[in-house]
């Protein structure tokens, strides 16, 4: 049995990367910024559902799943706009960049996929869709002065505006955890919109 951990993302495009790059490497410089582990820019993604160990031979289904589920939603757009802080800028666990735009349509989306998935046996978030792309994580061994000042950097960051995702696919990925970060490998790709005037 072989199994693969594996998630359902939204990919960016290399210029809105870029810019948020430069945004976590502005926050690295400031207070608290060496309290966390930053994402590099090549594994910044939207999460759509993160399904775990899937056994090879059950993929297949995945990605027809996924496909179905994808070629409902008419393709659409959002900014990344916002920075803050899970589960807040008091505790920051997480630190992240926001959506806004076509929310409901990225909400449609993902409902669309966990639906289709229910039945292969990947039960649906039981938390709310909260739709965000994590940039930084804090160090477990971070001091308790630098995760505060951390938390009150970006509590005190001025408003962010670093562009437009236009979306029009989705992907299947596996994740690979190693001891320098994971690696991700799109395993399959699902345009949006084949069947969306049904």
């Amino acid at each position: 049995m072989t199994l693969v951990r594996t998630f359902i993302a939204i990919h960016l495009n290399d210029t809105l990367r870029d810019q948020i790059e430069a945004l976590a490497n502005e926050l690295r410089r400031r207070p608290g910024g060496q309290a966390a582990r930053w994402t590099p820019k090549g594994n910044i993604h939207l999460t759509i559902k993160f399904l775990g160990d899937v056994e090879r031979n059950d993929l297949p289904a995945v990605y027809e799943a996924v496909g179905r589920a994808a070629a409902g939603v008419t393709p659409f757009a959002v900014e990344v706009a916002d920075l803050g802080c899970f589960p807040n800028t008091r505790r920051p666990n997480i630190v992240w960049v926001g959506l806004q735009g076509e929310l409901a349509a990225l909400r449609r989306l993902q409902q669309a996929i966990e639906g289709a998935l229910e039945p292969l046996g990947h039960p649906r978030e039981r938390r709310p869709f909260s739709p965000h792309l994590t940039i930084g994580r804090v160090n477990r061994r971070a001091s308790a002065a630098e995760t505060a000042a951390l938390g009150q950097t970006i509590a005190s960051y001025g408003p962010v505006a670093l562009g437009r995702v236009a979306v029009a696919s989705v992907s299947v990925v596996q994740s690979d955890l190693r001891p320098a970060g994971p690696i991700y490998t799109d395993l399959s790709m699902a345009p949006l919109g084949r069947n969306s005037d049904v």
